[in-house]
């Protein structure tokens, strides 16, 4: 495409960009990742000028040049190759700008959202949201719904569930339990239960699984566990009979990026057939857990030059070819040289949760920060609740927000009770029927209870407490 060329003026000042991929990063919201990168715009006039061009550019653009060459990368053969055009027919003859218009109409709901959704590109739902605010990104975001289930529903409207994360820096099995029935006790853990190994082999895995699966088995609960250990250590540990829900993996937007992570596509469909072979969900068969993060590409040096964000929405067409249970973006946590204070990561949390949904994704997110960052529990309280406003599949719950074993910060369980008080959202359905029976919920109220006496479901706190 080095013969295709943009430009646009403003005043006196007359701008020219390169290529596609110059346009979209320069038109991209400032953050640090793609100034260390290299690819950032100079000024805010530069920035404005390449967001008025990029919405003058047709959708089909996207179709034709390609930001990877097709040749050169597995992830944009993907993108090409599953692209719907019938589904992307109702769109094809918009601009950018008119999508942005689009989405945004009232006519535009969440059936006409979920039958464009395999006709847009994940380069289209980059190019638009760069021309968003934050208040279209949240308002498209909450029209799209998305569905998944494996031993309860999540995604429906008025439903804001949580991953239980009971990290321990030694996989202490009663620190970890500690932190479940902590967990359980607010009403977490509807999304998953799963548990960063601080150990990352094949025996531990087993372990951590087996352990999980005779929690949720003995006392009947609506959710699906998850040991956060590489695709090969999984497949490894279902191939010793260790009773496994989900599979997880991290995953990025280049073929090159998912390569330093030590997997393809390939990988990730034989991981998938394995975890469906166990047959173990009850009302759906979504087995894939997938995370991902802006900074990933770049910190791999495989981003071809690629703004990080476009990077980002690109590995969310890897996640939809697997039919994921889970996807969640982590979005603070590479740090400050990618997204540098709150400001920035709020913005990247709104528009990773947006370009996902677009996408079609059960999106949820990390909703944290490092603490060489410039950012405070503030910032994540503002981003938490603008997420659950537009209507976020998911966040994390972890014991007073401090994951002791990745030294990060993020959501605790009280901050889930919070968003869910505040805006009348309830756990997935299932899960919450599970919570009244065992006594944790009032009856009729949406609110935990907090119970840890005798009236709670016999032996459930000290058989967690007693685990091995």
């Amino acid at each position: 495409m080095a013969e295709h060329r943009f430009r646009h003026s403003a005043g006196s000042a007359s701008y020219v960009f390169r290529d596609l991929k110059d346009l979209m990063a320069k038109a991209s919201p400032a953050r640090s990742g793609d100034l260390l990168a290299g690819v950032a715009a100079a000024s805010a006039e530069e920035r404005a000028i390449a967001q008025m061009a990029l919405a003058d550019l047709p959708l089909k653009l996207f179709l034709e040049e390609p930001l990877v060459p097709y040749e050169e990368d597995e992830i944009t053969r993907l993108i090409l190759d599953s692209h719907d055009r019938a589904a992307f027919a109702p769109i094809a003859h918009l601009t950018v700008g008119d999508l942005r218009n689009w989405l945004l109409a009232d006519e535009t709901d969440s059936a006409v959202l979920a039958a464009v959704a395999p006709g847009i590109t994940p380069e289209m739902a980059a190019a638009v949201s760069k021309i968003m605010r934050n208040q279209d990104l949240i308002l498209v975001a909450k029209k799209c719904s998305v569905v998944t289930a494996f031993r309860n529903t999540l995604g429906l409207p008025g439903r804001l569930s949580t991953r239980l994360q009971p990290n321990h820096p030694t996989d202490d099995a009663s620190g970890i339990a500690a932190s479940m029935l902590d967990g359980l006790m607010y009403g977490n853990g509807d999304a998953v239960i799963g548990i960063n190994p601080a150990t990352d082999n094949v025996p531990q895995v087993v372990k951590l699984v087996g352990m999980m699966a005779d929690v949720i088995a003995r006392y009947d609960i609506p959710t699906q566990s998850c040991v956060l250990t590489h695709v090969t250590n999984t497949i490894a540990a279902i191939e010793r009979g260790a009773p496994v829900d989900l599979v997880f993996q991290s995953i990025a937007g280049t073929e090159a990026a998912n390569r330093s992570f030590g997997i393809d596509l390939s990988l990730l469909g034989e991981a998938r057939e394995a975890a469906l072979s166990l047959k173990r969900g009850t009302v759906g068969d979504n087995v894939m857990y997938f995370e991902t993060g802006q900074g990933s590409a770049l910190s791999a040096n495989a981003h071809h030059g690629i703004d990080q964000q476009t990077c980002e929405a690109r590995a969310y067409a890897v996640a939809r070819a697997f039919k994921p249970l889970l996807v969640n973006t982590v979005v603070g946590f590479i740090g400050p040289e990618y997204l540098y204070d709150g400001k920035q990561i709020i913005r990247a949390g709104l528009e990773d949760h947006f370009c996902a949904k677009l996408l079609g994704l059960p999106m949820g997110c990390d909703v944290c920060y490092t603490n060489h960052a410039e950012a405070d529990q503030n910032d994540m309280d503002v981003l938490l609740t603008l997420l659950g406003v537009a209507g976020c599949t998911f966040v994390m719950g972890i014991p007073g927000s401090d994951d002791i074993m990745l030294n990060y910060q993020t959501t605790s369980f009280h901050d889930a009770l919070y968003a869910r008080r505040v805006l009348g959202s309830r756990p997935a359905p299932e899960f919450e029927a599970w919570l009244h029976r065992m006594q944790i919920f009032n009856q009729g109220s949406d609110e935990a209870a907090f119970r840890l006496h005798a009236d709670m479901a016999p032996g459930f706190r000290d058989t967690l407490l007693r685990l091995p």
